[in-house]
């Protein structure tokens, strides 16, 4: 007969769902990382300056819709090499954006302006469109058709 020869298993024990999983695939670093999230804030970056030029219309911009600076020491864990020569000491700013806070409620009137006015100006262009529109040569031809199942006939 021929002689078997033991086979060396791990134990139990030490296989586990950690050593198994795939592990996570590389990727780029962000390059603007995010804040920890704050109850009650919404947070983003706003252009401070384009190519080396100042902006401080968009800045001045922004400020008056109600976003304000983020400090650096609000936020720890984005100590980072802020912009060199910024107007903005103590705070965060990176490349050329700084990262501002609002209220949510701010951010929510806000898309609720826009949302309306996109609304407004969808029925304004619609209803310009639609002005000069003849009946017997519609812009719109919106004919209608019923599609029906299995019938035909019903047996009385």
């Amino acid at each position: 007969m021929a002689e078997t020869q033991a086979i060396e298993r791990k134990p139990r024990e030490a296989d586990s769902r950690e050593s198994s999983e795939r592990t996570k695939a590389w990727e780029p670093p962000q390059v603007l990382p995010d804040p920890k999230p704050q109850d009650g804030y919404a947070f983003r970056w706003i252009r401070t300056s384009t190519m080396g030029t100042q902006d401080a219309v968009n800045v001045s911009k922004r400020m008056r819709e109600g976003w304000e600076p983020v400090r650096a020491e609000d936020h720890p864990e984005l100590m980072i090499a802020s912009d060199r020569g910024t107007t903005f000491e103590g705070n965060i700013e990176v490349g050329g954006l700084l990262l501002c806070k609002t209220s949510i409620e701010n951010v929510r009137g806000r898309q609720e302006y826009y949302a309306d006015l996109s609304r407004r100006q969808t029925e304004s262009v619609d209803s310009n469109f639609m002005r000069d529109n003849d009946p017997r040569m519609p812009k719109i031809n919106e004919s209608r058709t019923q599609v029906s199942f299995g019938g035909g006939a019903k047996p009385k």
